[in-house]
């Protein structure tokens, strides 16, 4: 989460020319292609690094700047104004030199309105720090509490309190963590996008859950009790005699928390799956046929 170094991403030195340059971006580009890497997040992150450092080093004005003023590179422009300004200011400080100080004072008053303002000013030009981009994984069920956690930015320990219910691909800002700022100017932000992997029998939907619950044929047709795992405990549920096939039920309140709002839930949504018995023993069989003379009369 530290600052990028664009030519150690790429592999290359700070000399490195334009062709090494683009050979380097191309090899590792396909390298860590997403084509090539499917549900790899790590390569997908290095992709994007790679694909930053040469947008940066293959322009020829934005390499320079980087150069010149490393992670506050996107400020060159207001560095270079301000320097500009502050050896116009310098030639005419010195043009006044043999002015008294009174005669000095009313001169810049005069012709540039305050001009040593103007210079002060020029070398107190305020730049925001760097804003940090990170990706923190954490797995479902880690979301479903609050949690504290210590993340290490620039070797600073950073305390982070996770609210339940944080979803996958979330991005909160961790505001004045990020890069110092220049001359006085305020600290970046830290971002950190939530990437919330799934090793459950659950499947998330906003707060709500859904899961899928085999039914047995007889306790499908003659109803009975059965016992399920909920996210957070186990719960008997009544059957109702003739109950179908992809029959859902709801239980309300049982789903997952919603996030920065303590004690609200969301629901679980069951789904029944019947399942036919295989294996049957004779007499099962003949069971089963007397029931199909039965429903035939």
């Amino acid at each position: 989460m530290a600052f990028i170094d664009y030519y150690k991403i790429l592999g290359i030195s700070k000399t490195a020319s334009e062709k090494e340059i683009k050979t380097a971006y191309r090899k590792l580009a396909r390298k860590y292609h997403p084509d090539l890497n499917p549900d790899n997040k790590e390569s997908e992150l290095k992709f994007k690094e790679i694909n930053e450092a040469n947008e940066v080093l293959s322009h020829a004005e934005n390499r320079k700047k980087y150069d010149k003023y490393g992670e506050n590179w996107k400020h060159g422009e207001e560095y270079e104004k301000a320097q500009q300004q502050h050896k116009r200011q310098s030639r005419q400080q010195s043009s006044a030199q043999d002015f008294s100080n009174e005669e000095y004072s009313d001169f810049f008053e005069s012709m540039f309105g305050g001009g040593r303002s103007s210079y002060s000013q020029a070398n107190r030009t305020k730049f925001k720090g760097q804003d940090y981009n990170a990706e923190l994984h954490l797995n479902l069920k880690d979301v479903y509490t609050s949690q504290k956690q210590v993340l290490t930015v620039n070797d600073k320990k950073i305390r982070l309190t996770i609210p339940a219910g944080v979803e996958n691909g979330q991005v909160i800002k961790i505001k004045g963590k990020g890069g110092l700022g220049v001359n006085g100017g305020p600290n970046g932000d830290l971002f950190i996008k939530f990437i919330i992997e799934n090793h459950t029998e659950f499947k998330r939907e906003g707060n709500n859950l859904y899961q899928n619950v085999e039914l047995d044929l007889y306790t499908s047709i003659l109803g009975g009790e059965l016992t399920v795992a909920t996210f957070n405990g186990k719960v008997k549920l009544k059957i109702k005699p003739e109950t179908k096939n992809e029959s859902k039920v709801k239980l309300k309140g049982k789903g997952f928390p919603k996030y920065k709002k303590e004690g609200v839930f969301g629901d679980l949504i069951i789904t029944y799956h019947i399942k036919i018995p295989t294996d049957l023993s004779e007499r099962e069989i003949e069971l089963f046929k007397e029931l199909q003379k039965i429903k035939a009369k």
